[in-house]
Parts: structure tokens; C-alpha cells; sequence
């Protein structure tokens, strides 16, 4: 299957590489290259970019995935695509651990060495990133961007579009709130309230989140 990666950026480098590490290991997921409406037409991360997103319409391909770390951003253009028509794909890193009876959305990104157990729920457009884990029966809403090693306890609930900070630990049953930030090194003891930023040990409300 031929992919196109929406976003030539950090993220962009990340998910080329889960699509090449799973072609190595057996995958028939080409990746062609980018298109991002920041970039002009040239290279980025050893592949082609092919120009701004409405490029898409000029490069034959039967798949997309945004690569775009930002949930709103990532948000916006899944929407976008998907109304488009496109088939959004997901990436899973070979080296990622994912209980047989996992469900992924369309469109999620999973990324080195996540692992993923029994009885979990990840929503569409989702980010499980590096060395992250959520135990058993976890449910992960859409749009959502968990961390590089993050870790969760079991029966952990995240709402839509909520960012987990590099390194938080939630404890087992927590629930966090929609669009909800927990900034790096928090430790989750108490539930969290959408549209709130926490941080710190114990993670505390700091700020409500205006857009």
C-alpha cells in the first residue's frame, strides 16, 4: 500500500521511520513521501515532499496518515482528509507490543517500543509514543497524544484530544478530561478536569485551557 505523510516535521521523521522499520520486517506500507503546507517541494528525512497538502490530488497514492504532533492541527487535517475521501492508515512500529485484543482507530500512530495490554481502546488519530504504556482496559479517546514514556495503571480513561506530558504516570482508574494538558513528570492521583493543565507530584489543576 502507497502512503503519503501528512507533515514533514519531527513527527513526520518519526512515523517515516515506524513505515520503513515495518516494510524491513515484512510490511507491504511503502512510504512515497510529504506534503506539508510549510514546506516548499524537495527532501525531508531521505523522502520526497511533495508540496503543500493539496498536492495530494497530483501524487497517486492509496493511503494517508498525519504525522502532525499538535491534537488540534492533527485534529483538523484528519477531519479534512477523511471528509476528502482519503483512507487514513495507521502505524504501528514493529517493535511495539499490542495484546491481541486491542483495538486501534483509523489513523493512529504507535510508536518504538509502546506497549499497549489487554482489554485497551485507542481512539482514531491517536500518538502512543516512544517507550509509552497503558495497561489493561484503558480507553483512549480520539485525537489524543500520549508521550514518550508515559505509563498508565489499569482501567485508565483519556478523553478526546488530551496531551500526556513526557514521562507522566497515571495510577490505576483515573480519569482524564477532555483537551486536558498534564505537563511532563506528572503523576496523576486524582481525576482531571477537561480543558485543564496540570503539573507537578501530585499533578494539580494549574490553568483552565483557553482557545
Amino acid at each position: 500500500m502507497k502512503v503519503i505523510i501528512v507533515g514533514a516535521g519531527g513527527h513526520g521523521a518519526v512515523v517515516a521511520d515506524i513505515f520503513q522499520a515495518a516494510r524491513r520486517a515484512g510490511s507491504r506500507v511503502e512510504p512515497l513521501g510529504f506534503v506539508d503546507d510549510g514546506q516548499q517541494a524537495g527532501s525531508a528525512h531521505g523522502l520526497p515532499v511533495f508540496g503543500p497538502i493539496s498536492s495530494l490530488a497530483t501524487v497517486p497514492h492509496e493511503a494517508v496518515i498525519v504525522a502532525v504532533g499538535n491534537n488540534r492541527t492533527r485534529q483538523r487535517l484528519f477531519d479534512m482528509l477523511r471528509t476528502q475521501g482519503e483512507q487514513l492508515i495507521t502505524a504501528v512500529h514493529p517493535s511495539a507490543v499490542v495484546a491481541s485484543d486491542v483495538s486501534i482507530g483509523e489513523g493512529s500512530m504507535l510508536c518504538a517500543g509502546a506497549i499497549i495490554n489487554p482489554g485497551t481502546i485507542v481512539g482514531a488519530n491517536t500518538i502512543v509514543n516512544t517507550a509509552s504504556s497503558l495497561d489493561h482496559h484503558n480507553v483512549v479517546g480520539a485525537h489524543v497524544h500520549i508521550a514518550p514514556g508515559v505509563h498508565t495503571g489499569g482501567e485508565v480513561q483519556i478523553g478526546e484530544g488530551a496531551m500526556l506530558g513526557i514521562g507522566t504516570v497515571v495510577i490505576p482508574g483515573r480519569r482524564i478530561g477532555a483537551w486536558a494538558t498534564v505537563g511532563a513528570g506528572g503523576v496523576v492521583v486524582r481525576d482531571i478536569a477537561p480543558e485543564t493543565v496540570a503539573i507537578g507530584v501530585p499533578a494539580a489543576p494549574f490553568r483552565r485551557i483557553v482557545e
